[in-house]
Protein backbone atom coordinates (compact mmCIF):
# COMPACT_ATOMS: atom_id res chain seq x y z
CA UNK A 1 0.00 0.00 0.00
CA UNK A 2 1.16 3.44 -0.55
CA UNK A 3 1.61 5.72 1.47
CA UNK A 4 -1.35 8.34 1.21
CA UNK A 5 -1.45 12.01 2.03
CA UNK A 6 -4.18 13.70 4.19
CA UNK A 7 -4.79 17.12 4.78
CA UNK A 8 -7.83 19.28 5.84
CA UNK A 9 -8.82 21.44 2.12
CA UNK A 10 -12.14 23.78 2.60
CA UNK A 11 -12.90 21.99 6.42
CA UNK A 12 -13.21 19.15 5.10
CA UNK A 13 -10.27 16.26 5.99
CA UNK A 14 -9.11 14.70 2.52
CA UNK A 15 -7.42 12.16 1.16
CA UNK A 16 -5.10 13.27 -1.95
CA UNK A 17 -3.91 11.28 -4.59
CA UNK A 18 -1.65 12.56 -7.36
CA UNK A 19 0.84 11.61 -10.47
CA UNK A 20 2.73 13.57 -12.82
CA UNK A 21 -0.26 15.56 -14.07
CA UNK A 22 -3.14 15.53 -11.68
CA UNK A 23 -3.27 15.56 -8.19
CA UNK A 24 -6.70 15.02 -6.56
CA UNK A 25 -8.54 15.48 -2.91
CA UNK A 26 -11.45 13.21 -1.96
CA UNK A 27 -13.27 14.43 1.53
CA UNK A 28 -13.02 11.45 3.69
CA UNK A 29 -16.75 12.11 4.76
CA UNK A 30 -18.59 11.99 1.44
CA UNK A 31 -16.47 11.20 -0.80
CA UNK A 32 -16.94 14.59 -2.62
CA UNK A 33 -13.78 15.13 -5.16
CA UNK A 34 -12.26 18.80 -5.43
CA UNK A 35 -9.85 20.91 -5.20
CA UNK A 36 -8.51 18.56 -8.79
CA UNK A 37 -5.53 20.40 -10.42
CA UNK A 38 -5.02 19.44 -13.85
CA UNK A 39 -1.78 19.59 -15.97
CA UNK A 40 -0.44 20.40 -12.25
CA UNK A 41 3.15 21.02 -13.56
CA UNK A 42 2.05 23.21 -16.68
CA UNK A 43 2.23 27.52 -17.05
CA UNK A 44 -1.13 27.32 -16.33
CA UNK A 45 -2.60 24.46 -14.12
CA UNK A 46 -6.41 23.86 -14.39
CA UNK A 47 -8.63 23.76 -11.37
CA UNK A 48 -12.37 23.46 -12.90
CA UNK A 49 -14.28 22.55 -9.61
CA UNK A 50 -16.41 24.52 -7.41
CA UNK A 51 -16.23 24.75 -3.42
CA UNK A 52 -19.10 25.94 -1.24
CA UNK A 53 -18.23 29.21 -0.29
CA UNK A 54 -19.57 28.95 3.82
CA UNK A 55 -17.83 25.81 4.28
CA UNK A 56 -15.84 27.42 7.52
CA UNK A 57 -18.92 30.13 8.58
CA UNK A 58 -20.68 27.03 11.37
CA UNK A 59 -23.96 27.35 9.34
CA UNK A 60 -26.54 25.35 10.64
CA UNK A 61 -27.44 23.44 7.83
CA UNK A 62 -30.36 20.79 7.63
CA UNK A 63 -28.87 18.55 4.67
CA UNK A 64 -25.28 17.20 5.07
CA UNK A 65 -24.40 17.32 1.25
CA UNK A 66 -24.57 21.10 1.77
CA UNK A 67 -22.44 21.24 4.64
CA UNK A 68 -19.87 19.89 1.69
CA UNK A 69 -20.65 20.51 -1.61
CA UNK A 70 -18.17 20.58 -3.78
CA UNK A 71 -16.57 19.42 -7.01
CA UNK A 72 -18.04 15.70 -8.18
CA UNK A 73 -19.67 13.32 -5.61
CA UNK A 74 -21.37 9.60 -6.06
CA UNK A 75 -25.08 9.91 -5.41
CA UNK A 76 -27.49 6.43 -4.42
CA UNK A 77 -29.97 7.61 -4.75
CA UNK A 78 -29.53 10.70 -7.09
CA UNK A 79 -32.14 13.55 -5.73
CA UNK A 80 -33.74 15.08 -3.28
CA UNK A 81 -35.60 11.73 -1.51
CA UNK A 82 -38.22 13.73 0.25
CA UNK A 83 -40.60 11.17 -0.28
CA UNK A 84 -39.84 7.76 1.42
CA UNK A 85 -40.88 4.90 -0.83
CA UNK A 86 -41.88 1.91 0.79
CA UNK A 87 -40.53 2.72 4.54
CA UNK A 88 -36.79 3.34 2.77
CA UNK A 89 -36.06 7.34 3.86
CA UNK A 90 -32.78 8.44 2.05
CA UNK A 91 -31.12 12.11 2.60
CA UNK A 92 -30.68 14.30 -0.38
CA UNK A 93 -28.39 12.46 -2.87
CA UNK A 94 -27.63 9.49 -0.31
CA UNK A 95 -25.52 8.42 1.99
CA UNK A 96 -22.29 7.77 -0.04
CA UNK A 97 -22.72 11.84 -0.81
CA UNK A 98 -22.92 12.27 2.98
CA UNK A 99 -20.94 9.75 4.96
CA UNK A 100 -17.95 8.52 6.12
CA UNK A 101 -15.65 6.25 3.61
CA UNK A 102 -13.09 3.96 5.04
CA UNK A 103 -9.51 4.21 3.22
CA UNK A 104 -9.02 0.32 1.99
CA UNK A 105 -5.50 1.26 -0.32
CA UNK A 106 -4.10 3.32 -2.66
CA UNK A 107 -0.98 2.12 -4.47
CA UNK A 108 0.52 2.35 -8.16
CA UNK A 109 0.97 0.05 -10.80
CA UNK A 110 3.23 0.97 -14.33
CA UNK A 111 1.72 4.32 -15.04
CA UNK A 112 -1.36 3.91 -12.96
CA UNK A 113 -2.01 5.95 -9.34
CA UNK A 114 -5.11 4.36 -7.74
CA UNK A 115 -7.44 4.69 -4.85
CA UNK A 116 -9.77 2.56 -3.54
CA UNK A 117 -12.37 3.09 -0.38
CA UNK A 118 -15.24 1.64 0.89
CA UNK A 119 -18.61 2.16 2.15
CA UNK A 120 -21.00 0.23 3.96
CA UNK A 121 -24.75 1.58 3.23
CA UNK A 122 -27.46 1.35 6.17
CA UNK A 123 -31.08 2.38 4.77
CA UNK A 124 -30.48 0.28 1.51
CA UNK A 125 -28.19 -2.41 2.76
CA UNK A 126 -25.45 -3.30 0.41
CA UNK A 127 -21.58 -1.94 0.36
CA UNK A 128 -20.01 0.74 -2.37
CA UNK A 129 -16.74 1.07 -3.17
CA UNK A 130 -15.19 3.78 -4.88
CA UNK A 131 -11.91 3.37 -6.97
CA UNK A 132 -9.79 5.95 -8.43
CA UNK A 133 -7.23 6.33 -11.02
CA UNK A 134 -4.76 8.38 -12.38
CA UNK A 135 -2.65 7.49 -15.33
CA UNK A 136 0.60 9.34 -16.22
CA UNK A 137 0.45 11.55 -18.59
CA UNK A 138 -3.81 12.16 -18.95
CA UNK A 139 -5.08 14.64 -18.06
CA UNK A 140 -8.13 12.41 -17.13
CA UNK A 141 -9.64 11.59 -13.55
CA UNK A 142 -11.13 7.63 -13.81
CA UNK A 143 -13.67 6.79 -11.94
CA UNK A 144 -15.78 3.57 -10.58
CA UNK A 145 -18.34 2.49 -8.29
CA UNK A 146 -19.40 -0.49 -7.51
CA UNK A 147 -22.36 -1.27 -5.67
CA UNK A 148 -22.69 -5.31 -4.32
CA UNK A 149 -25.42 -6.60 -1.82
CA UNK A 150 -28.23 -3.86 -2.70
CA UNK A 151 -31.48 -5.37 -3.67
CA UNK A 152 -34.39 -3.55 -6.03
CA UNK A 153 -33.79 -0.13 -8.20
CA UNK A 154 -32.01 2.96 -7.84
CA UNK A 155 -31.63 6.50 -9.41
CA UNK A 156 -27.72 7.33 -9.10
CA UNK A 157 -25.13 8.93 -10.50
CA UNK A 158 -21.89 11.05 -10.57
CA UNK A 159 -22.72 15.41 -9.45
CA UNK A 160 -20.16 16.47 -11.44
CA UNK A 161 -19.71 20.58 -10.01
CA UNK A 162 -17.93 23.37 -11.89
CA UNK A 163 -16.59 26.86 -10.76
CA UNK A 164 -18.46 29.25 -13.13
CA UNK A 165 -16.30 32.81 -13.41
CA UNK A 166 -17.59 36.05 -13.26
CA UNK A 167 -18.18 37.49 -16.58
CA UNK A 168 -21.56 37.13 -17.91
CA UNK A 169 -21.16 34.18 -20.98
CA UNK A 170 -17.94 32.67 -20.26
CA UNK A 171 -18.71 28.91 -19.85
CA UNK A 172 -20.05 27.30 -22.72
CA UNK A 173 -21.84 23.68 -21.92
CA UNK A 174 -22.40 21.43 -25.18
CA UNK A 175 -23.21 17.19 -25.18
CA UNK A 176 -23.68 15.17 -27.37
CA UNK A 177 -26.58 13.77 -29.77
CA UNK A 178 -29.94 14.07 -27.33
CA UNK A 179 -32.89 12.85 -27.93
CA UNK A 180 -34.90 15.89 -26.45
CA UNK A 181 -34.26 17.86 -23.26
CA UNK A 182 -37.12 18.99 -20.49
CA UNK A 183 -37.45 21.40 -17.38
CA UNK A 184 -38.59 19.61 -14.30
CA UNK A 185 -42.46 19.54 -14.70
CA UNK A 186 -42.94 20.89 -10.62
CA UNK A 187 -41.62 24.20 -10.13
CA UNK A 188 -38.20 24.06 -8.28
CA UNK A 189 -38.73 27.90 -6.86
CA UNK A 190 -40.25 29.24 -3.74
CA UNK A 191 -40.47 32.75 -3.64
CA UNK A 192 -41.97 32.97 -0.17
CA UNK A 193 -38.37 31.28 0.72
CA UNK A 194 -36.40 33.62 -1.48
CA UNK A 195 -35.74 31.09 -4.47
CA UNK A 196 -36.47 32.10 -7.98
CA UNK A 197 -36.41 30.14 -11.52
CA UNK A 198 -36.14 31.36 -15.13
CA UNK A 199 -37.03 28.39 -16.98
CA UNK A 200 -40.84 27.71 -17.25
CA UNK A 201 -41.79 24.00 -15.76
CA UNK A 202 -42.93 20.83 -17.66
CA UNK A 203 -41.59 21.90 -21.28
CA UNK A 204 -39.77 20.06 -23.54
CA UNK A 205 -37.21 21.27 -26.09
CA UNK A 206 -35.35 20.02 -28.90
CA UNK A 207 -31.89 22.31 -28.29
CA UNK A 208 -29.75 23.65 -25.53
CA UNK A 209 -29.85 27.28 -27.10
CA UNK A 210 -33.50 26.98 -26.87
CA UNK A 211 -34.95 26.61 -23.64
CA UNK A 212 -38.69 28.16 -23.18
CA UNK A 213 -38.23 30.69 -19.89
CA UNK A 214 -41.46 32.04 -17.47
CA UNK A 215 -42.01 35.57 -19.28
CA UNK A 216 -44.17 36.15 -22.25
CA UNK A 217 -41.65 39.10 -23.75
CA UNK A 218 -38.35 37.21 -23.60
CA UNK A 219 -39.46 33.41 -24.25
CA UNK A 220 -36.17 31.53 -24.64
CA UNK A 221 -32.97 30.79 -23.00
CA UNK A 222 -29.36 30.18 -24.64
CA UNK A 223 -28.70 27.41 -22.29
CA UNK A 224 -25.08 26.78 -23.50
CA UNK A 225 -23.92 30.06 -21.94
CA UNK A 226 -23.54 31.05 -18.30
CA UNK A 227 -23.28 32.64 -16.15
CA UNK A 228 -26.79 33.93 -17.45
CA UNK A 229 -29.84 35.71 -15.41
CA UNK A 230 -28.20 36.51 -12.65
CA UNK A 231 -30.79 36.18 -9.73
CA UNK A 232 -32.15 33.19 -10.38
CA UNK A 233 -31.75 29.19 -9.82
CA UNK A 234 -32.70 26.48 -12.43
CA UNK A 235 -32.61 23.37 -13.62
CA UNK A 236 -33.14 21.04 -16.84
CA UNK A 237 -32.32 17.61 -18.08
CA UNK A 238 -31.16 16.47 -21.30
CA UNK A 239 -31.87 12.89 -22.67
CA UNK A 240 -29.18 11.13 -24.58
CA UNK A 241 -29.75 9.63 -28.05
CA UNK A 242 -28.11 5.87 -28.23
CA UNK A 243 -24.92 4.98 -29.98
CA UNK A 244 -21.59 3.02 -29.86
CA UNK A 245 -19.63 5.38 -29.15
CA UNK A 246 -19.03 7.30 -25.41
CA UNK A 247 -21.49 10.18 -24.94
CA UNK A 248 -19.93 13.46 -23.42
CA UNK A 249 -20.42 16.48 -21.64
CA UNK A 250 -18.18 19.55 -22.01
CA UNK A 251 -17.89 23.18 -20.56
CA UNK A 252 -15.19 25.51 -22.07
CA UNK A 253 -13.94 28.58 -19.76
CA UNK A 254 -13.22 30.71 -22.54
CA UNK A 255 -12.15 33.27 -19.87
CA UNK A 256 -8.77 30.72 -18.17
CA UNK A 257 -9.05 28.74 -22.04
CA UNK A 258 -9.63 25.84 -20.84
CA UNK A 259 -12.31 22.72 -21.72
CA UNK A 260 -13.76 20.37 -19.10
CA UNK A 261 -15.39 17.08 -20.36
CA UNK A 262 -17.08 14.00 -18.79
CA UNK A 263 -16.99 10.60 -21.13
CA UNK A 264 -19.85 8.00 -19.95
CA UNK A 265 -22.03 4.94 -21.54
CA UNK A 266 -25.79 6.17 -21.66
CA UNK A 267 -27.21 3.05 -21.72
CA UNK A 268 -26.24 3.34 -17.97
CA UNK A 269 -26.58 7.12 -17.32
CA UNK A 270 -28.85 8.38 -20.18
CA UNK A 271 -29.33 11.67 -18.52
CA UNK A 272 -27.28 15.07 -18.02
CA UNK A 273 -29.39 17.21 -15.71
CA UNK A 274 -27.92 20.95 -15.73
CA UNK A 275 -28.23 22.89 -12.26
CA UNK A 276 -27.21 26.13 -12.60
CA UNK A 277 -26.97 27.89 -9.31
CA UNK A 278 -26.54 31.86 -9.97
CA UNK A 279 -27.39 33.88 -6.92
CA UNK A 280 -31.20 32.71 -7.09
CA UNK A 281 -31.45 31.10 -3.65
CA UNK A 282 -31.54 33.48 -0.01
CA UNK A 283 -32.12 30.66 2.25
CA UNK A 284 -29.54 29.25 4.87
CA UNK A 285 -26.63 28.17 3.30
CA UNK A 286 -27.12 29.82 -0.33
CA UNK A 287 -27.88 34.19 0.54
CA UNK A 288 -27.71 35.19 -2.51
CA UNK A 289 -24.18 34.58 -3.08
CA UNK A 290 -23.90 31.10 -4.72
CA UNK A 291 -22.67 30.69 -8.28
CA UNK A 292 -21.86 27.38 -9.53
CA UNK A 293 -22.87 24.50 -12.29
CA UNK A 294 -23.86 21.13 -11.88
CA UNK A 295 -23.24 18.69 -14.99
CA UNK A 296 -24.86 15.75 -13.37
CA UNK A 297 -24.79 12.83 -15.49
CA UNK A 298 -27.34 10.35 -13.78
CA UNK A 299 -30.32 7.71 -13.88
CA UNK A 300 -33.05 9.29 -12.46
CA UNK A 301 -36.41 11.46 -13.02
CA UNK A 302 -34.91 15.00 -12.99
CA UNK A 303 -33.64 15.33 -9.22
CA UNK A 304 -36.92 14.13 -7.23
CA UNK A 305 -35.27 11.21 -5.86
CA UNK A 306 -36.18 7.71 -5.37
CA UNK A 307 -39.79 7.49 -5.02
CA UNK A 308 -40.98 9.46 -8.26
CA UNK A 309 -38.20 7.62 -10.02
CA UNK A 310 -39.30 3.90 -9.42
CA UNK A 311 -42.70 5.27 -9.93
CA UNK A 312 -44.50 4.74 -13.50
CA UNK A 313 -43.45 8.33 -14.75
CA UNK A 314 -43.73 10.86 -17.75
CA UNK A 315 -39.70 9.54 -18.77
CA UNK A 316 -40.50 6.24 -18.19
CA UNK A 317 -43.59 6.53 -20.92
CA UNK A 318 -40.93 8.14 -23.19
CA UNK A 319 -38.38 5.44 -23.31
CA UNK A 320 -35.98 7.28 -21.02
CA UNK A 321 -34.80 4.96 -18.03
CA UNK A 322 -35.50 6.47 -14.60
CA UNK A 323 -33.56 3.95 -12.32
CA UNK A 324 -30.74 1.46 -12.33
CA UNK A 325 -31.88 -2.34 -11.20
CA UNK A 326 -29.41 -3.33 -8.87
CA UNK A 327 -29.18 -7.41 -7.78
CA UNK A 328 -27.49 -8.90 -4.68
CA UNK A 329 -26.37 -11.57 -6.88
CA UNK A 330 -24.10 -9.44 -9.31
CA UNK A 331 -22.41 -6.05 -8.23
CA UNK A 332 -23.38 -3.09 -10.31
CA UNK A 333 -20.57 -1.17 -11.28
CA UNK A 334 -20.74 2.53 -12.78
CA UNK A 335 -17.11 3.48 -14.98
CA UNK A 336 -17.19 7.80 -15.61
CA UNK A 337 -14.39 9.77 -16.73
CA UNK A 338 -13.46 13.26 -16.31
CA UNK A 339 -10.51 15.80 -17.37
CA UNK A 340 -9.34 19.00 -18.02
CA UNK A 341 -7.29 20.16 -20.61
CA UNK A 342 -5.51 23.71 -21.62
CA UNK A 343 -7.57 24.92 -25.02
CA UNK A 344 -6.40 27.46 -27.92
CA UNK A 345 -7.34 30.95 -27.70
CA UNK A 346 -10.44 31.20 -29.51
CA UNK A 347 -11.85 27.67 -28.38
CA UNK A 348 -15.78 28.36 -28.02
CA UNK A 349 -18.55 25.53 -27.27
CA UNK A 350 -17.47 22.26 -28.37
CA UNK A 351 -18.98 21.02 -31.80
CA UNK A 352 -18.28 17.31 -32.10
CA UNK A 353 -15.97 14.75 -30.39
CA UNK A 354 -14.14 12.13 -32.51
CA UNK A 355 -12.83 9.30 -30.54
CA UNK A 356 -9.74 7.20 -31.37
CA UNK A 357 -7.77 4.38 -30.12
CA UNK A 358 -6.67 6.23 -26.53
CA UNK A 359 -7.78 9.63 -27.18
CA UNK A 360 -10.55 12.04 -27.98
CA UNK A 361 -10.64 14.76 -30.48
CA UNK A 362 -12.75 17.63 -29.54
CA UNK A 363 -13.23 20.10 -32.39
CA UNK A 364 -15.08 23.71 -31.38
CA UNK A 365 -17.47 25.57 -33.50
CA UNK A 366 -14.59 27.81 -33.97
CA UNK A 367 -13.22 25.00 -35.62
CA UNK A 368 -10.40 24.73 -33.49
CA UNK A 369 -9.47 21.26 -32.15
CA UNK A 370 -8.37 19.60 -29.04
CA UNK A 371 -6.64 16.43 -28.72
CA UNK A 372 -6.82 14.59 -25.11
CA UNK A 373 -5.02 11.11 -24.09
CA UNK A 374 -8.10 9.41 -22.50
CA UNK A 375 -8.73 5.59 -22.31
CA UNK A 376 -11.99 5.83 -23.26
CA UNK A 377 -12.64 1.57 -22.85
CA UNK A 378 -12.39 2.14 -19.51
CA UNK A 379 -16.06 2.71 -19.30
CA UNK A 380 -16.32 -0.97 -20.48
CA UNK A 381 -13.57 -2.41 -18.97
CA UNK A 382 -12.64 -0.83 -15.79
CA UNK A 383 -9.22 -1.05 -16.17
CA UNK A 384 -7.65 1.95 -17.10
CA UNK A 385 -4.31 1.68 -19.87
CA UNK A 386 -1.79 4.48 -20.83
Amino acid sequence: MTTLNTDTIASAPSWILRNDTVEVAVTQTGGHMAPVTFDRRGARPIRPYYINPWHDEGLAIDQPVLRLLRGDFFCLPFGANAEPWRGEKHVLHGEPATRPWKLVEAGRSGPVTSLTLTMAAKVRPGTVTKRLYLVDGHNVVYLSHELAGFSGAMPLGHHATLAVPEAPGSLRIATSRIRFGMTPPEPIDDPTIGHYQSFRPGRRFRSLDRVPLKWIDDRWADATTWPAREGFTDFLALFNAPGPLPAWTTAVNTVDHYLWFALKDPAVLPTTAVWASNKGRHSVPWRGRNRCLGLEDVCGYFAEGLAPSLRKNLLRDAGVPTAVKLSPRRPTVVNYIQGAVAVPRGFDRVRDARFAAGSVTFRSYSNKTVTVPVCHAFLATGEPTA
